[in-house]
Parts: C-alpha cells; sequence; structure tokens
C-alpha cells in the first residue's frame, strides 16, 4: 500500500517537482548526474514505467487514489503518493490536462549513437527541430510508423519535457533515441552537421535529406525502399536542414505540393515520409 498523504499549500516541499520547479531546474536536478522530468496521465505514466524510468513520487487527484493511480502502482508499494483538494491542483499549471495525475522520475543516462543504432535499419535524425511539440508530434508518428530510432542534434527540444511527452502520447517511451554529441558550429569546412552524417554513413546508413530542393528524389523512389539502412535526415522548422547537412547526404527528398502551398509542417513532413519508407514488416491491416 502506498503512503498517501494529503498537501494543503501550493508551496508544500512535497509539491516543489510539481509546482515550484521549472523544468530546466529539474532537468539539473541531480547533476552531474540526470536530473527528473515529469510524466503525466496514468498512460504516459504506465508507458514509462514499463519503459524501465525510476519513479520518485506521484501527485494524483483523490479520485485518482481508488482508480488507475491505484492499479499502476500496485507495485510501487514504497512510493510516496501525494493528494490535495482540487483547489490546490488547479494552481498547478496544466493539472487538468494530465487526467488527474503527474509523476516525477529519474532520467536515464542516454546511451551512446552506436547502441541505439545497434540493429535498426530505419532512423530518424532531427536537426535543431526546437518546438517540443513538432518532437512529440515526430516521435509518436515514428513509433506508429515502424521508424526504429531517433537521433537529435543538441539544438533540438528535449524528448522528455512534458508538452512533448504529452503530444507523444507516451510514445517517446516506446521508441530508442539519443543526442549526437556536440553542440552545432556554423556551418563551413568543420560543420559538425556533416560529421554527424559521416558517423552514419561510417555505420553503413544511406542518408536522406528532406528538404525543398528540385533536385531530389522521389519518396517512392525504389533506391530509398531498398537500401539496407536508412537514415530520414529533418530540418528545423521555418529554415529547414542546413545546407551543410543536405549536401553530406546521400540524397535529397521533396514531397510534392499543390495549391500553392509551399511545405508542410516537419511534423507532418515526417509522418508522410515514416509511412513510405518505415519498415512496413508485419504491419497489422
Amino acid at each position: 500500500m502506498n503512503p498517501v498523504t494529503e498537501i494543503h499549500s501550493i508551496d508544500a516541499p512535497e509539491l516543489a517537482f510539481y509546482a515550484n520547479l521549472s523544468e530546466k531546474q529539474l532537468y539539473h536536478y541531480f547533476e552531474p548526474a540526470p536530473g527528473i522530468f515529469l510524466a503525466e496521465s496514468p498512460n504516459v505514466i504506465e508507458r514509462a514505467l514499463a519503459a524501465g524510468y525510476e519513479p520518485l513520487s506521484v501527485l494524483a487527484c483523490r479520485k485518482q487514489l481508488t482508480g488507475r493511480a491505484a492499479e499502476i502502482l500496485s507495485g510501487y508499494g514504497n512510493l510516496p503518493v501525494y493528494t490535495a483538494p482540487d483547489s490546490v491542483l488547479g494552481q498547478i499549471g496544466g493539472f487538468q490536462l494530465t487526467r488527474g495525475m503527474q509523476c516525477a522520475m529519474r532520467r536515464k543516462t542516454l546511451p551512446a549513437v552506436e547502441t541505439v543504432l545497434d540493429g535498426a535499419t530505419r532512423v530518424v535524425v532531427l536537426e535543431n527541430v526546437m518546438n517540443p511539440t513538432n518532437v512529440g508530434a515526430i516521435f509518436r508518428s515514428a513509433a506508429a510508423l515502424n521508424i526504429d530510432a531517433v537521433l537529435l542534434t543538441t539544438g533540438c527540444a528535449d524528448p522528455l519535457q512534458k508538452r512533448a511527452v504529452r503530444v507523444s502520447v507516451g510514445n517517446v517511451f516506446l521508441i530508442p533515441w539519443t543526442y549526437f554529441p556536440g553542440k552545432m558550429v556554423q556551418e563551413g569546412p568543420q560543420d559538425s552537421s556533416a560529421c554527424h552524417i559521416s558517423s552514419l554513413k561510417a555505420l553503413g546508413f544511406t542518408t536522406a535529406a528532406m528538404a525543398l530542393k528540385e533536385d531530389s528524389v522521389s519518396l517512392r523512389d525504389p533506391r530509398l525502399k531498398s537500401t539496407e539502412k536508412l537514415a530520414i535526415v529533418m530540418g528545423t522548422e521555418g529554415e529547414g536542414l542546413r545546407q551543410a547537412t543536405i549536401d553530406a547526404c546521400d540524397y535529397t527528398i521533396k514531397i510534392p505540393m499543390s495549391n500553392g502551398v509551399d511545405s508542410l509542417n516537419v511534423a507532418a513532413a515526417g509522418a508522410v515520409a515514416f509511412w513510405e519508407l518505415g519498415n512496413h514488416r508485419e504491419l497489422p491491416s
């Protein structure tokens, strides 16, 4: 039976993770060790626990204490559980969007790029995709459409940011991911994006940049579909991929537009590409 503590003030120290510390502060909480993130809603928390993330405490509305929260936490008898009146919970930003349950969890040490790519044949590379909504949506599409892994540059939004996790509906816990080491530098002979692409090629991946260029190939190009290991490279909102990245890739992919529309949102473009180029092995009808 989990110990339940009733909280009556938004300033109670037990609510620090949920109400008083920013996501940046949580990220650095155990520095130099990995910090903390918040998982929201019973379904998302359940997926995070199944993926091996360590829970530190739970904040739940009273209704959840005899509902899903009780089911999910049945195997975590010593985990502190906090509850509070609606008047207190309502002061926590976004709590009404969490289906009455949040869980503070320890981050994991991120694996090396080589570890994430071991056995993968279809992967996505995100270069400086800064909007957490887009990152979450890309993870959701990648998990649903048979992408094996996601790699991010350090300029990308954190996949464990609350909004990214929420938009991914917890699918960020279902697909392996990590960051490339090092920060992006200015374009030039030593551009780090070219190094990222080179490291993928060294691991046997054909690289395809999604960009609005005329000298591009179709998503249905048989060379893309037949390649054993393919990395789909996607760029930041608005500006897209850096030129050095495009130049370093083996192919450039362009999704044809109609009605004068110039491009798709990066998350929407990803869903189209993943459906066409993902591993369609044993997909249900």
